[in-house]
């Protein structure tokens, strides 16, 4: 990989010679341009610039031409300005036209390095996110989220909808039910999708290591510490940073992510400055986060905080009509990039998946296709080919003991069911949401969803 090719814009000599002195030994390779209109010449013939560093002052061509033109020819090269105390306002100006950061003089040395790290971090990131756009949106955009029910498709709606603002998302649902996809086809659909997608499980990482990874650490801040390194956050700016397994969160971790979601700022272990963030975060759990609060274990003003439009992954076991699309989405992957002979299955095998309960949900469903590719010699799978368990597993629509009551003997179905137990606790709570959730035992935006999902409005009075 080349070392990272800088612009430095600077008509002061010894500036300039304090830049080379700093960012050379760096590993960074160096432009140097002493007057605004040679920074206009260098832009244009040079096609691998990876940072333009650019003082405002320079005479008739000033940086702020030079951020104009930068932002015309190179848009997605970052420009950082180099500012005087008495030109702080022109800085602020500048990034509002498009400028990456300021910084001001006298220039601190690690302060600066920091911030071209972080510049070309993103900007990587970003180029990343770019490349690959086409392949992102056929593997993780909402096409990928293979489904027929109606659950599925209503939740898909509501979330290409909250995709367009910059609304917090929490996405619930049991493991394996598809809540990272769900968050990436949110993040490629929303504005921000120029922008880096940045994910950490927070049950994958230890609890000790958890607060560098979110919010980064400064030199020196520990023992192991012998460079800067920006955490998860700075690495979303101007963009997504998803969130899964967020009840696994120490109560430290708690305090500073909510201090991040409330202020927009960042406080590097060990630093002494905080960092601005322009960020959307998207936390997933396979929890009731409303339990853990009754615990001790999660913040209620954090939850309130994520909380602000909820989203819940229905398990495979309320959809069985997605089962078949999903198998057969999951069997032509497998023929193109396995040579896999199966091309489907037979009707008696199909209806002993959909009986199937599926504790893993969609992430067992696909460890199955995976062994039946292995196991199966035929082009079509029969009942025999399934595992045992498949075969001894209780149906999930198994009857009730004798002598209790069966709803099935009503003849409604599960959508009856639910749309008639929504519209009795509406009814019996004159309409109160608060109240009918209680009743229902669900939250307020679980309801909420539900009765969207039954075209249900609160009754009149």
């Amino acid at each position: 990989m080349h070392a990272p090719t800088l612009l430095i814009v600077e008509d002061e000599e010894r500036m300039r010679r304090l830049f080379e002195l700093v960012l050379k030994p760096a590993g960074y390779q160096l432009l140097l341009a002493r007057s605004g209109d040679e920074a206009l010449r260098v832009i244009q013939e040079h096609e691998s610039l990876d940072m333009i560093i650019t003082d405002l002052q320079l005479g008739a061509v000033s940086g702020m031409d030079v951020l104009e033109a930068a932002r015309q020819q190179v848009p997605d090269v970052p420009v950082l300005i180099v500012t005087g105390y008495g030109t702080v306002k022109s800085a602020v100006e500048a990034m509002q036209k498009g400028a990456y950061d300021y910084i001001s003089k006298p220039v601190d040395n690690e302060e600066l390095k920091i911030v071209i790290a972080r510049a070309l971090q993103v900007r990587q990131l970003a180029r990343d996110n770019r490349i690959l756009r086409a392949g992102l949106h056929e593997q993780f955009g909402f096409d990928r989220i293979v489904s027929v029910s109606k659950e599925m498709e209503l939740i898909k709606r509501l979330a290409r909808e909250v995709a367009q603002t910059d609304a917090t998302v929490l996405i619930t649902g049991e493991s394996g039910t598809g809540k990272d996809l769900l968050a990436r086809a949110i993040h490629l659909v929303s504005p921000r999708a120029q922008g880096p997608m940045v994910a950490l499980n927070c049950a994958g990482i230890p609890e000790h290591l958890l607060e560098s990874e979110l919010f980064g650490y400064e030199k020196g801040a520990f023992t192991d510490a012998k460079k800067s390194k920006p955490g998860r956050f700075q690495m979303a700016d101007r963009g997504t940073l998803f969130l899964d397994e967020i009840g696994e969160l120490s109560l430290t971790a708690q305090a500073k992510l909510l201090r991040v979601l409330e202020q927009h700022v960042v406080e590097p272990l060990g630093g002494v400055r905080s960092v601005a963030v322009d960020i959307r975060v998207i936390a997933a759990t396979n929890q009731e986060l409303p339990d853990l609060i009754k615990a001790g274990r999660f913040r209620l003003d954090l939850y309130y905080r994520l909380n602000v439009y909820q989203l819940r992954m229905p398990p495979l076991r309320e959809r069985p009509e997605d089962i078949e699309p999903i198998l057969t989405q999951f069997l032509g992957q497998a023929r193109r990039e396995r040579g896999s002979r199966i091309k489907g299955m037979t009707a008696e095998a199909l209806t002993i998946l959909k009986q199937y309960p599926w504790p893993g949900n969609v992430r067992e469903l696909h460890n199955v296709v995976e062994w039946l590719t292995i196991t199966c010699k035929q082009d079509e799978i029969t009942p025999e080919h399934l595992p045992a368990s498949f075969k001894t597993a209780p149906p999930t629509n198994e009857e009730k003991p004798a002598g209790t009551p069966s709803l099935l003997a009503l003849g409604l179905s599960v959508e009856e069911v639910e749309k008639t137990m929504l519209q009795e606790a509406l009814r019996k709570t004159g309409g109160n949401v608060s109240e009918a959730s209680r009743l229902l035992k669900i939250t307020r935006n679980t309801l909420r969803y539900r009765m969207a999902k039954h075209n249900l409005s609160l009754p009149p009075g």
